[in-house]
């Protein structure tokens, strides 16, 4: 019987880090075989099992990412922009497969992924759940429906421990409202008003971000116009469904040619 793939997760103490080996310990389609932390870190040496507060399951926890990824058919990484791009270098060296939810990443460090993908199979995502990634393409089409006399704003809510703003999910919708309308995110974007700050420019692409609580994550696409709005909406209970979506990302990057995907890529949208 030939062997699942094995999954390595990054930032493996992390909330995100915990479920991510959680899902995976579930699936019948893949193993964890390994779980990276930093020098230092309470859990390195321990079993993940033991340090999650349940029994063995036999993957202990190391700061040695090469040695893990050496085991490994695929990595998991929601991290944060450095890590991510040292872990890439380190995909591409052992050829895993490279899947990168993390959020925050500029124009300038995702440009550093480059290499990694021209060796192995990255896949990178503000968002892995299929109701954004359908979000997504709905945001796209009906920004190239609408001319600029609709007014476009996201709204993103996330709980109060997330360090970033935007969110990388309100980006992407922002970046597929931009390319909708043939324009470019970059030379539209509105964002962190506070002041008297003049009337809205006619074509600009607003953000705003709510932080607050235990909010999983909630993104409203708003397409307003004299008389009439339109709102796309998604709303995540559980983040179970972002580390489904990264798993299922691992699993479609098997065998895949090296090269730079998305969610879109790997649900076929």
């Amino acid at each position: 019987m030939e062997e699942l793939p094995g999954i390595v997760i990054t930032g493996a103490s992390g909330r995100m880090g915990q479920m991510l080996m959680k899902t995976v310990m579930d699936s019948d389609k893949a193993r964890l075989v390994g779980a990276v932390e930093r020098e230092g870190h309470d859990w390195v040496g321990q079993d993940v099992g033991v340090a999650m507060g349940g029994a063995p399951v036999g993957v202990v926890a190391t700061d040695n990412a090469l040695e893990a990824f050496e085991k490994a058919d695929a990595v998991i990484d929601f991290t944060a922009p450095v890590a991510t791009i040292a872990f890439s270098k380190v995909a591409a060296q052992t050829g895993c497969v490279h899947v990168i939810g993390t959020t925050g990443m500029t124009d300038e460090e995702i440009a550093q992924l480059e290499p990694a993908s021209k060796e192995t199979a990255v896949i990178r995502a503000g968002n892995m759940s299929l109701g954004v990634n359908l979000l997504t393409q709905l945001t796209k089409k009906v920004a190239a429906a609408l001319d600029d006399d609709f007014d476009i704003e996201v709204i993103e809510a996330h709980h109060h421990h997330k360090v970033d703003a935007p969110s990388g999910t309100a980006l992407m919708l922002g970046e597929a409202a931009a390319e909708g309308r043939g324009v470019d995110l970059a030379d539209v974007r509105d964002s962190g008003r506070d002041g008297i700050t003049g009337a809205r420019k006619k074509g600009d692409i607003g953000f705003t971000a709510i932080r607050g609580g235990d909010i999983v994550g909630e993104h409203d696409v708003l397409f307003a116009a004299a008389g009439e709005r339109i709102v796309l909406r998604h709303m995540a209970t559980d983040r179970v469904i972002f580390a489904r979506g990264a798993l299922k990302a691992a699993l479609w990057g098997q065998g895949k040619a090296p090269g730079a995907y998305d969610m879109i890529d790997v649900l076929g949208l």
